[in-house]
């Protein structure tokens, strides 16, 4: 079990799903957050992006309203990105949204709005910089490849620039649940700015990719298989599969696939930030939109399964049957367990094979099996089946529409008896 921080930031564990928003200068290329890095954009011509930011469409009442409906709850903004462009007004640098045709605080609206919704609020800021003087661009992973005419690369004075910063974000933006360092390449190490952050925003939490020892991990995209996260990790994943800033001819992951990933991350412990590119002119892509609705309209029919429970997937063991002639081991099922009490969830996160599912070593017969997605009652059973004939009688739930059911992630509500605690 994951060891708690008990205090305040134990919030942590409650809010289990979140909205990620990547958005800056580059949703105007529409190809990709790190188009200088990526693409074949120079920096010159990327940087007079900013004459044209001007998202007279951006409303943050309605990027809540859609992830209210999700069933998310919290939501993590891009502040500054690699690139260096500021969206909220710093008075450390013109590189900012106010000095653009918008000229106003992209930040400001939307704490304004997440505070009077009650609606958490996190910030992302970027460790590297590739348009700051001072930051030491070396052409390492994330970073440009070399300083420009006029840099004058000096770490100790960027995180000058950076501690200064901090402290605009954490005093003029009301109440912050996290913040989300990325990226920490130059290796800059200053356990004093994540302590700084603390004294300013007492109870937050902050994540391991800063300068210093962080609250939780942050996996990205995808997460090897297991039955359980050893600390308290918050995995993000985007809807586009090329990019997590807007890109015009994205190409989107299905919706099932992210339920899937949700429902692993979910069911190993973990929280899950699911990341949205805003259009330039501030708007959702139609494809966002649809996604995030149906992905809620599963989440919420299944969250149960996430609250209040912990991983309980050692109360099971792989459904392996050993292959006639052959010697080989073939695993028929893969699923993952929670529970809470007496009630336990199986997690069908890897496409069941069949109608039934045999929860070895299990003999014990629940008094309830639900399918919590359609509320359908399913037959339970322990007997003796053939795949199993050397063995014992197992617990086999039967009857799981997988066909009628091919395009969603499903989950079973089993309830025991209070003997299954003994």
């Amino acid at each position: 079990m994951i060891a708690k921080f008990q205090d305040e930031r134990d919030v942590f564990f409650d809010r289990r799903f979140g909205l990620f928003v990547h958005w800056g200068l580059y949703s105007i290329s529409a190809w990709h957050e790190q188009i200088l890095w990526r693409g074949s954009m120079r920096r010159k011509d990327y940087e007079q992006l900013i004459h044209q930011f001007n998202p007279t469409k951006f409303d943050p009442y309605a990027w809540l309203d859609l992830a209210e409906k999700a069933g998310m709850q919290y939501i993590c903004f891009t502040t500054k990105h690699h690139d260096g462009f500021c969206m909220w007004d710093t008075e450390y640098t013109d590189y900012n949204v106010m000095h653009s045709p918008y000229g106003q605080d992209i930040l400001a609206r939307l704490a304004e709005a997440c505070h009077k919704r009650n609606f958490p609020l996190s910030l992302y800021y970027s460790c590297p910089d590739w348009h700051h003087p001072n930051y030491p661009n070396q052409g390492r992973h994330h970073e440009m490849f070399g300083p420009r005419a006029g840099d004058e690369p000096n770490l100790e004075k960027y995180y000058e620039f950076v501690r200064n910063q901090i402290r605009e974000l954490c005093t003029k933006y009301g109440k912050l649940y996290q913040l989300f360092w990325d990226v920490n390449v130059a290796e800059y190490q200053d356990p004093g700015l994540n302590a700084y952050i603390r004294s300013l925003q007492p109870g937050i939490l902050i994540n391991d990719r800063g300068p210093g020892p962080g609250d939780y991990s942050t996996p990205e995209r995808h997460v090897p298989d297991a039955s359980a996260f050893a600390k308290p990790t918050e995995a993000c994943q985007a809807l586009g599969r090329e990019s997590w800033g807007f890109k015009e001819d994205e190409d989107y992951y299905s919706d099932k696939f992210i339920m899937q990933s949700m429902d692993k991350i979910l069911a190993m412990g973990g929280n899950y930030l699911l990341n949205v590119g805003p259009k330039p002119d501030g708007t959702l892509a139609a494809e966002n939109i649809a996604s995030l609705e149906k992905i809620g309209t599963w989440y919420l029919s299944i969250k149960e399964a996430f609250e209040q429970t912990t991983p309980a997937s050692y109360l099971s063991q792989k459904d392996e049957i050993l292959m006639e002639g052959s010697g080989n081991r073939m695993v028929r099922d893969q699923f993952l367990l929670t529970k809470r009490d007496n009630v336990v969830y199986v997690h069908l996160y890897n496409n069941p094979q069949s109608t039934a599912i045999v929860l070895k070593p299990s003999a014990t017969l629940p008094t309830k099996v639900t399918l919590l997605n359609t509320n359908q009652e399913l037959e339970a059973r322990v007997d003796l089946i053939p795949w199993h004939w050397k063995d014992k009688p197992y617990l086999r739930i039967r009857n799981l529409p997988v066909n009628e059911m091919h395009d969603t992630v499903m989950v079973l509500k089993l309830e025991f008896d209070e003997s299954i605690n003994e």
